[in-house]
């Protein structure tokens, strides 16, 4: 990786983050819910191409790997903050899922006494990441009447399930290489 800052992918990212605050708005203020949705549409489609332009580019770089995960959470927290306020999911839901986040968060301490500020990204990760993504356009678009409200209801529901599933038990496997690092890995001393 590399320190280069301007760059095809790390612009995605950056558009998705700048899209974080238009969808909120959308969702909440005039409640258009079709232009919340294209911003998701938008959002999944540059997440997608950010990752496979930096390979195939060769344009992976530092601010990349933070840009990325970091437009992902912003994502899911604006989401669910939204979702939430429109009661189209429980409250409860929008709590537990930036609760694993912040849960995360908590072990980057431990992370920095063995010289590591994160952890890389693994497929379970990016599988719950992506499952939460396609969940929550089809709940958005299932708060609504109509047959295709209802069938978006009922997969936005099983992707959620599944997605919340998966975001967790990430979250735990993430801990546990946490420990496992702590336990294998000599306190780095700093000066």
């Amino acid at each position: 990786m590399d320190e280069r800052i301007i760059t095809v992918p790390n612009a995605l990212s950056f558009v998705r983050l700048l899209l974080v605050p238009v969808f909120l708005w959308l969702v909440l203020g005039p409640e258009k819910d079709g232009l919340a949705l294209l911003v998701l549409m938008i959002s999944g489609i540059t997440d997608y191409l950010d990752g496979k332009l930096a390979r195939s580019l060769n344009q992976a770089s530092k601010i990349g790997a933070i840009l990325d995960p970091v437009a992902d959470r912003c994502y899911i927290l604006a989401v669910v903050i939204g979702l939430g306020f429109r009661d189209i999911i429980p409250w409860w839901l929008a709590v537990i899922l930036p609760l694993r986040d912040v849960f995360l968060f908590g072990l980057v301490p431990f992370l920095r006494t063995r010289g590591y500020s994160s952890l890389p990204v693994h497929f379970l990760g990016k599988a719950a990441t992506a499952s939460l993504l396609y969940a929550f356009p089809l709940l958005l678009l299932g708060d609504s009447t109509g047959t295709v409200a209802d069938l978006a209801n009922v997969f936005g529901w099983a992707f959620t399930i599944w997605g919340v599933a998966l975001y967790w038990w990430g979250g735990v496997l993430y801990a546990f290489q946490v420990r496992r690092l702590l336990v294998t890995t000599p306190r780095v001393v700093r000066a």
